[in-house]
C-alpha cells in the first residue's frame, strides 16, 4: 500500500547499507528496495507472526536454555519484542538465547531511531543499544540480563549457520522479500535452518511465496500456511518433525 512520506538519507559505515528513512523513523533498505518491517505495525506482526507462529510463550516456559534463530536482524524489533514477552512470562531456571544472523548491522543509533516508534519496547531499546557495539561486525555477544543472551553474527548467513554447532528451538525467517532477496530463501540456506533446528523445534514466517515454501518442504519441515498479519492472506510456519529424534541419535 502506498503511502506519503519524507525521507532523509542516513549516513552508513564501510560494509553497512544505506538507509531512508521514511516517516521519520521507519527504515528503508535501498539496497533491497524493502522495508525493514510492517508499515501496519511491526511490533504487533512480530507477535502474530514469530511469536505465535512458533508457539510461544508457551513453549519456553521450562528450564533450561530456549534457543531463537533469526535470519535477518534488521532493527532489532523482534529481539526486543521477543525479550520483553519473555521477561513477563519466563520461569526460574530458564535463559533465552536469541541468535541473528545480519549481513549489514545498523550503528546503534539507527537501531535507536527505528526502535522509538514502540514505547513499549523503550526499556529494551536503551539496554540494547547501550550495549551494542561501536562498530558491529564478526560476532556480536550481549548479555541483556541474567537470563537472557543475544548473539548477532555479523556476515553471509549461510556461511555463518554452516559454521555454527548451535541447534535451535524456533526460528523466525524474517529477511527482506523473497522476491527481492533470494539468498536469503534459498534452498541451500534453508536446509541448513532444518539441519539446525531441534526435532519438534519449529519456524515461522511472514512469507508465503510458493518457492519458499516449498524449499521448506523440501528440507524437512511439516509446513502449514496461516492466516497473515494486517490483511495479508498467507504466513508459513512449521514443524521438524519429532521423528527426526530417532534418526539422530543412530
Amino acid at each position: 500500500m502506498a503511502m506519503a512520506h519524507s525521507t532523509s538519507t542516513s549516513p552508513t559505515s564501510a560494509g553497512a547499507q544505506e538507509l531512508t528513512w521514511r516517516d521519520g523513523d521507519m527504515p528503508y533498505s535501498t539496497a533491497f528496495d524493502d522495508h525493514f518491517y510492517c508499515q501496519t505495525d511491526g511490533r504487533l506482526e512480530c507477535d502474530h507472526v514469530f511469536l505465535a507462529g512458533n508457539g510461544l510463550p508457551e513453549r519456553w516456559l521450562r528450564p533450561g536454555i530456549f534457543r531463537i534463530g533469526e535470519l535477518g536482524f534488521g532493527t532489532g524489533l523482534n529481539a526486543c519484542e521477543t525479550w520483553r514477552q519473555w521477561k513477563a512470562t519466563r520461569t526460574a531456571g530458564a535463559n533465552l538465547h536469541f541468535v541473528s544472523f545480519e549481513l549489514f548491522p545498523m550503528q546503534a543509533e539507527e537501531l535507536s531511531r527505528a526502535l522509538s516508534r514502540w514505547p513499549q519496547i523503550d526499556a529494551e531499546r536503551k539496554t540494547l543499544v547501550a550495549r551494542w557495539p561501536e562498530h558491529p561486525e564478526g560476532t556480536v555477544d550481549i548479555e541483556l540480563d541474567q537470563q537472557t543472551r543475544l548473539t548477532v553474527l555479523c556476515g553471509d548467513a549461510l556461511a555463518s549457520l554452516c559454521a555454527s554447532p548451535l541447534i535451535f528451538d524456533a526460528w523466525y525467517l524474517d529477511g527482506f522479500a523473497p522476491a527481492r532477496n533470494a539468498a536469503m530463501w534459498s534452498a541451500e540456506l534453508m536446509q541448513q535452518v532444518f539441519d539446525h533446528t531441534a526435532p519438534g523445534g519449529s519456524f515461522a514466517t511472514y512469507a508465503a511465496a510458493g518457492f519458499v515454501r516449498r524449499n521448506l518442504t523440501a528440507a524437512g519441515y511439516t509446513v502449514e500456511r496461516r492466516k497473515g498479519f494486517a490483511g495479508k492472506r498467507e504466513m508459513l510456519c512449521g514443524i521438524k518433525p519429532a521423528s527426526d529424534i530417532a534418526a539422530e541419535e543412530h
